[in-house]
């Protein structure tokens, strides 16, 4: 079993990457593998809502979306971390998770999934709501901690001296690898994901 962690934050080793860090640590601890993706300072194009991958089953930007979504069969568990900007995430994460979610949700569905954020100080529960409803649009169990997912500092260092905040990495991990194990466990005794309905489209006009 392997989780993979996304770095939405331009610093690769910063306040976001000390937090997932805590996260891998307990998981390695319980016995699954974590593998870290950071997204970098490159500019990330956004959706340009073309209708490309529905065609070709991959983006129309070649870069780390399509690199990633290529090897999303690898993972069993995902968590996507981000810094807090103006009381949201990073729009690298968000530019990142739009285009790989709309291209290859299919690929993510019945797989668990977490969100992690960091702040100086406020926004943190705005920026977690906004990177989790990505997982609830795509049958994605949601992998929860004893308090929200936050870590607070200024510097990788101050972060580290979040006790609360730490702790609640290593809960999430902890929660993490027993989600996995309880699917793979499943898994082995003949328990599938559900059936699923065809979609039903509609909007508030029909």
């Amino acid at each position: 079993m392997k989780v993979l962690r996304v770095n939405g934050s331009p610093n690769k080793n910063g306040c976001t990457f000390t937090a997932l860090s805590e996260v891998a640590a307990q998981l390695e601890k319980d016995g699954v593998g974590a593998e870290i993706l950071h997204l970098g300072k490159q500019p990330i194009n956004d959706c340009a809502d073309c209708g490309f991958c529905f065609k070709n089953g991959k983006c129309v930007f070649g870069d780390i979306v399509n690199e990633t979504a290529a090897r999303l069969g690898e993972f069993d568990g995902f968590v996507f971390g981000a810094p807090v900007y103006y009381a949201g995430p990073s729009a690298r994460l968000l530019a990142f998770m739009d285009r790989l979610f709309y291209s290859a949700g299919g690929k993510l569905a019945y797989k668990p999934a977490a969100a992690v954020v960091s702040c100086r100080r406020g926004g943190s529960t705005a920026s977690f709501d906004r990177i989790n409803k990505y997982f609830t649009i795509n049958n994605m169990p949601v992998v929860s901690s004893q308090y929200w997912n936050q870590v607070h500092g200024n510097t990788p260092e101050e972060v580290l001296k979040d006790e609360e905040g730490m702790q609640t990495m290593r809960r999430l991990g902890r929660n993490m690898a027993w989600l996995l194990k309880c699917i793979g466990c499943g898994r082995s005794n003949g328990i599938n994901v559900p059936d699923a309905e065809t979609v039903v489209r509609t909007n508030f006009i029909r």
